[in-house]
């Protein structure tokens, strides 16, 4: 059984070793990180500097074999109503195993039952197949009429799409069996 818990610095080794090469680094950091390969005290860093905020979470997801996925959530409006997930990541050997999807759930119900927010977002860049199909999964929809923002990474211009979960948009398993 999955289960989520505030992150841990000891955690940074193992969420960064999973980052296979340059191009899934900047799948994952979309830039926000300076240089690749990023290390752990990098990782801890980067975390360390929003610890005074009340506005910013960052989560592991754990199961009997360990830790197994990370995620952040952020604030990004001043009521607190809508939240942003990112540095979305499983485990390499644990992909396409609905380990993501799981996680995802997990953080959406903290999202709508503990945080109380009324609209989770995230981005997920055009070439990320996988992710997409697994936001979709977890109910994420696009953003409709979305101008998408673009980033030049690795010489290349990457297409951002975004999507969002709105409190009253979550798929009930009836509903997802259906399709």
């Amino acid at each position: 059984m999955l289960r989520l818990r505030p992150y841990k610095a000891c955690d940074a080794a193992t969420i960064v070793s999973w980052i296979g090469d340059e191009t899934a680094f900047r799948k994952w950091s979309a830039d926000r990180f300076p240089a690749y390969p990023i290390t752990a005290a990098d990782l801890n860093r980067h975390y360390e500097a929003m610890a005074d905020s009340d506005s910013f979470y960052e989560f592991t997801a754990f199961d009997g074999t360990g830790i197994v996925g990370h995620l952040i959530m952020r604030f990004t409006d001043e009521k607190k109503t809508v939240l942003r997930f990112g540095f979305v990541i499983v485990d390499a050997g644990k992909r396409r195993k609905g380990y993501g999807r799981e996680m995802l759930e997990l953080a959406i119900r903290y999202a709508f039952d503990i945080l109380r927010v009324e609209k989770i977002t995230l981005g997920v860049f055009e070439n990320n197949e996988p992710a997409y199909r697994c936001y979709r999964a977890a109910g994420f929809q696009d953003v409709p009429g979305d101008e998408r923002a673009c980033y030049m990474i690795e010489n290349e211009a990457w297409s951002c799409r975004e999507m969002e979960l709105t409190r009253g948009g979550i798929p009930s398993a009836e509903a997802e069996r259906a399709e």
